[in-house]
């Protein structure tokens, strides 16, 4: 009964079908909800519309309608479904069950009718939630759709029997409802329970199993019995037979039946049984747990399909477009080669009929003349001019000689193009990945919308090409040593996203990414270049702090519970540049010396900075201050802090120096020379100080310009 639930229920609403109608693909809804999810089309695009216009759209057009929807899932709890492609693309709402329904495309008419028989709007079109076939409503509207009287009666029956139904009292999670009650053990089974705990032979053969309800009612009606022997009714059941495996009472022990069995105490096997059936249990619920797993495993993994699928598809249209791209730039080329030779013919014919058309204007002139000639009747006079003029048309006559009448060029084009490799080639053209005999791994896509650099660090991310089939075992990412140098590995390992701390301020790495598997390693992607930032950014670091040390301010101010000098350190560590950060000191009191400068990070923590030889340090009090290191005290300089001053410490690495100031001038000569190595920004104070980080500052300009000069 409880699986037949999901059956009883709307897919829109998730509760129990009210007044359910029947679509055409024989799925159900309720008729509050039909009305929910309609979506009125356009007049010009429903589909009546079109075939009135013979837009020659087939039936199948508008079974697959919806094709441009989302899958959905009754379980997914993702997705959505759709009607026509031009439907309006109203804002969805989420059903219990996960399935997305359209709000009322307009707003209900002002009328005194009930919602169910409210008129629908014209051209209104519903998509049935399950099969996701959509249709466009008639004039009737929803009245249009039969009345699911059987599955009305199916609910009612189904709610009455479940408000009466008694469930199994060993069904481990979600009882399933009772079929029997067996008397004698005074427990109600259901049918996979009954079989399993309760076979009807053996001992338990002559236990009386009556209906649930009847059972319930000789519950209430009689106190609970306890179970009797079958074989001696009037005794109770005292003990257990370990070979026989069935309770016996002291009666069936005098008679000698089980006389040579091991007999127990009935208490001590129903308990031991109990604790077995309970471990038995667990596994198998261990075993339900993982199949679960793995349904969601599976599901996840159609979603992966999906997305991949989806991801291939784009790629390899980009590919196909790409294709078409070239093909149709080496078109345009060729079309203008032919519109070359179309011109060049055109030149040469055009200029033949030129001079053919001065020659024979010629010509014509010639003859006109001779005949104009040849009618003077005056001999002398002809035979004057008449040699001369027989001359000259033998001389143009002559000039009309062989070839002049000839056209200079063809009207054929002697261009031939040869497609036939190129269409051997797109005939050919498949997925090389599953064709390919070489098993190692693609070359890697570094995804650039995720690499970013952060102060000296830089994170990388990259991803296997959509159309690879080649898994890849693991990754090497390289970079280079920021100037320009050889590449190093810096990653060797199974994930797609690297972050390298450490790197030096204000300077380009370039990082580069391959694939790796058994058979060998992938060609190296494209080098992408990542800059540094020019100045460090940075807050003191609560893991390195001593544990009376308190930060606020997002851990840029600082103070401490204990009146003894406690470390802390910043969380960037330097070891090329220049770098410069300054401290105001927010309370001064009872003239402290608190210690500022850099650190290693194994620092000792308990003491003044520089009292060990991993620290570097000025410690200052309201009148002088000295520099420290390895405890030893040199450079005593007059001036000191009070409440409001500033400190400066610049760490050029550079030059390898160390310098401090107090309110932006410098305190004593250079602190310390020869500094190499990674430092980190340290402060040493007791509970009479509190000072406050400022970072992101730029190099001071009379410490620049000198620099220069130098």
């Amino acid at each position: 009964m409880e699986e037949m639930e999901e059956e009883l229920k709307c897919p829109v609403c998730g509760s129990f079908y009210r007044e359910p109608i029947i679509l055409p693909c024989s799925h159900n809804l309720c008729q509050a909800c039909a009305r929910n999810i309609l979506v009125q089309t356009p007049e010009s695009e429903s589909p009546q519309s079109r075939r009135a216009s013979g837009s020659g759209v087939s039936d199948y057009d508008y079974l697959d309608l919806d094709k441009m929807s989302l899958y959905s899932e009754a379980d997914s709890g993702y997705g959505s479904y759709g009607g026509f492609a031009s439907a309006p693309t109203t804002p969805c709402q989420k059903s219990p069950n996960g399935v997305r329904v359209f709000p009322p495309a307009m707003p209900p008419p002002a009328t005194h009718l009930s919602p169910a028989l409210a008129p629908v709007p014209r051209n209104s079109c519903i998509t049935c939630p399950q099969c996701h076939r959509s249709l466009i409503l008639d004039d009737r509207g929803l009245r249009g759709f039969p009345k699911n009287r059987v599955l009305e009666g199916v609910i009612d029956r189904y709610q009455q029997s479940k408000a009466a139904a008694l469930k199994c009292q060993l069904c481990e999670k979600a009882p399933k409802e009772a079929t029997v009650m067996c008397e004698q053990c005074d427990v109600f089974y259901c049918d996979p329970c009954r079989l399993r705990c309760h076979p009807p032979r053996g001992p338990l053969a002559k236990h009386r199993l009556v209906p649930p309800a009847q059972g319930r009612v000789s519950r209430r009606l009689s106190p609970r019995k306890v179970s009797t022997c079958t074989d001696h009714e009037l005794e109770n059941h005292s003990m257990y037979c370990v070979q026989c495996k069935m309770p016996v009472c002291y009666q069936c022990l005098e008679e000698g039946k089980h006389s040579s069995h091991e007999v127990k105490a009935l208490g001590a096997m129903w308990k031991l049984h109990k604790s077995q059936l309970s471990q038995a249990l667990n596994g198998l619920s261990d075993r339900a747990k993982e199949a679960k797993e793995f349904l969601v495993q599976l599901r996840n993994m159609v979603q992966q399909i999906q997305e991949n699928s989806v991801e291939f598809e784009a790629c390899l249209v980009a590919q196909c477009d790409a294709l078409i791209d070239a093909l149709n730039r080496r078109k345009a080329q060729l079309l203008a080669r032919v519109n070359k030779e179309h011109e060049h013919k055109l030149k040469v014919v055009r200029d033949q009929i030129s001079h053919c058309t001065v020659k024979l204007r010629q010509t014509t002139g010639l003859m006109e003349y001779c005949l104009e000639v040849i009618k003077e009747n005056d001999p002398s006079g002809f035979l004057q001019i008449s040699d001369a003029l027989i001359r000259r048309v033998h001389l143009t006559e002559d000039q009309w000689g062989k070839g002049t009448l000839t056209p200079r060029m063809t009207t054929d084009f002697d261009l031939s193009l040869d497609n036939s490799p190129l269409l051997q080639s797109i005939h050919q053209l498949d997925f090389v990945q599953v064709k390919a005999s070489s098993p190692v791994p693609a070359t890697p896509i570094l995804q650039l919308e995720e690499c970013c650099t952060h102060n000296n660090s830089a994170t990388l991310s990259w991803k296997q090409p959509p159309l690879s089939t080649v898994p890849a075992d693991g990754y090497i990412l390289e970079l280079d040593d920021g100037n320009g140098g050889q590449f190093r590995e810096v990653y060797v390992g199974k994930e797609t996203m690297c972050t390298v701390d450490g790197l030096h301020f204000n300077s380009t790495y370039n990082a580069r990414v391959k694939a790796f598997n058994k058979t060998g390693v992938s060609p190296y992607s494209k080098t992408l270049v990542l800059q540094t930032s020019e100045v460090a950014w940075f807050a003191f670091d609560p893991g390195s702090a001593h544990s009376d040390i308190i930060l606020s301010n997002d851990n840029l101010t600082v103070t401490c519970s204990s009146y003894d000098d406690r470390v802390v350190l910043g969380k960037t560590g330097f070891s090329k540049g220049v770098h410069y950060w300054e401290l105001t000191v927010d309370r001064y009191d009872n003239h402290p010396d608190p210690a500022f400068g850099v650190a290693r990070m194994d620092v000792m923590k308990d003491v003044m900075l520089g009292k060990d030889d991993k620290a570097w340090a000025m410690y200052v009090d309201n009148n002088r201050s000295w520099f420290m290191h390895n405890n030893s005290h040199t450079n005593r300089t007059e001036g000191g802090i009070t409440k409001g001053a500033t400190i400066g410490v610049l760490l050029d690495l550079n030059r390898k120096n160390l310098t401090f100031f107090i309110n932006d001038e410098q305190q004593g000569p250079i602190a310390f020379d020869n500094v190499e190595g990674l430092f980190f920004p340290a402060v040493s104070l007791n509970r009479n100080v509190q000072v406050t980080l400022h970072t992101g500052l730029p190099v001071p300009d009379f410490y620049s310009s000198r620099a220069s000069i130098a």
